[in-house]
């Protein structure tokens, strides 16, 4: 199987002039992990006016590199087009909060960080995090590239440089005296294209004994948990540790501890720190993850062959259950209006006739349309009004918070439904 996508994707790739590579090792890349089909950007959040317009769909085919096995989207847009206007603010999310309060009490009791540190947020958003690290007494800095969004954090008082930060901005902040304790970012490397330049900028910028921590969806979970929907326009990279600890050391970098979390489905937190830096050992962790990725089959191309036709079953028994649900004369509507569920609308071809609306807590989606599906967004509260009998959670690694806070749906016999990993009914 892998052999004919390797002979398919050479015939497309001279065909068109031109060779994909790899973002980090850049070899040419062969191997198909998953096609989504065509989709537009996850983020593109359409107002009415914009519903007659025409609308730029990209390609949605991920690819695994042979050489590092590092899974990867072609940067089909860029991302200035995607993050200089913003639509996901971190805040709206409280147990993201309260997943952000938990990291700064553990970051400062860890590494003892005081009124004379340096904290350095890369993709800052809304000062959701950095926020707690002043409640300290701390220094902080966030770069956040979304004017509308870094504009927020501001307002709470966060000094927020607005641009994109790779080699470029962290010499000049070296030179400013601004190297970082603390250099952190949560869900960032999915989201930069140049994974080389951002890794190298971490090195630049982070002092002689700092700490770098990064958090990003672990690719072990995205494929034993079919979460395909987290594969979208913005999220060029999909990393296993055993990739990203690769990449790190590229750039004279060091992982030396690992936390498996239970954030957007199943994450990764990495420790890293300069190569000469001896304070702080290699822990366990680090060993034991490397063990059981290399025993799963991570460095193994026959690892990533059955992820798509995995996600084609998915897709058709999220169908078989809306089609049957709306035989029935019930009616479907949904929550949140996040990227992954824009992904799994617009790939399963789901639109107002499957889904009659969304809703969403963000006053910045609401009266707005998605993308793509140009499904309805409105304020929570018009679950109340209509008494739907299902409601699909699109953001279903924040299902147990929601279905705490809409569990009024029930007093009508309402219902909840989760798509991922397989669709359920709760």
């Amino acid at each position: 199987m892998l052999v004919e996508q390797k002979q398919e994707l050479q015939t497309e790739n001279t065909a068109s002039g031109a060779e994909n590579r790899c973002r980090f090792c850049k070899s040419v890349l062969r191997y198909t992990f998953v096609d989504l089909g065509m989709a537009p950007p996850c983020n593109n959040i359409l107002s009415q006016q914009q519903l007659n317009q025409m609308e730029a769909f990209y390609p949605q085919h991920v690819f695994v590199c042979h050489n590092c096995f590092l899974v990867q989207l072609l940067e089909y847009i860029s991302p200035s087009e995607i993050f200089s206007d913003y639509s996901y603010f971190s805040s709206f999310s409280d147990s993201w909060l309260q997943h952000a309060r938990s990291y700064t009490d553990l970051m400062q009791e860890r590494f003892g960080l005081n009124r004379d540190s340096q904290v350095v947020e890369i993709a800052s958003n809304d000062g959701y995090l950095l926020q707690y690290f002043i409640e300290k007494g701390i220094p902080v800095l966030g770069i956040e590239p979304a004017a509308n969004v870094a504009q927020v954090a501001e307002t709470k008082g966060i000094p927020t440089l607005v641009e994109f930060f790779g080699v470029e901005s962290a010499t000049r902040l070296q030179k400013e005296g601004r190297q970082a304790d603390l250099l952190l970012g949560n869900n960032v490397l999915a989201h930069v294209p140049d994974v080389n330049d951002l890794v190298e900028g971490f090195k630049i910028l982070l002092k002689p004994q700092g700490v770098i921590t990064m958090e990003f969806p672990h690719l072990w979970r995205l494929m034993a948990e079919n979460q395909f929907d987290t594969i979208y326009h913005e999220h060029f990279s999909y990393f296993s540790f055993t990739t990203v600890e690769q990449i790190f050391a590229a750039h004279q970098l060091t992982l030396f501890d690992v936390e498996e979390l239970p954030t957007h489905g199943g994450s990764l937190r990495i420790y890293a720190r300069h190569w000469d830096d001896t304070t702080k050992p290699v822990g366990e962790r680090v060993g034991e993850l490397r063990s059981r990725e290399l025993a799963a089959g991570f460095k193994r191309l026959e690892h990533y062959a059955a992820f798509g036709e995995q996600v084609k079953e998915t897709k058709r028994k999220l169908l078989d259950f809306l089609i049957e649900a709306k035989n029935a004369g019930k009616t479907v509507v949904g929550y949140g209006a996040p990227g992954k569920g824009n992904t799994l609308l617009n790939y399963c071809g789901i639109r107002s006739d499957f889904l009659d609306y969304t809703v969403d807590r963000s006053p910045y989606k609401q009266g707005k349309f998605l993308p793509g599906s140009h499904i309805p967004i409105y304020a929570p509260e018009k679950i109340r009004e209509t008494r739907p009998d299902y409601v699909l959670i699109l953001p279903w690694n924040l299902k147990n918070e929601i279905m705490n806070q809409m569990a009024f749906v029930r007093e009508w016999g309402g219902q909840f439904v989760v798509p991922i990993p397989e669709v359920k009914v709760y």
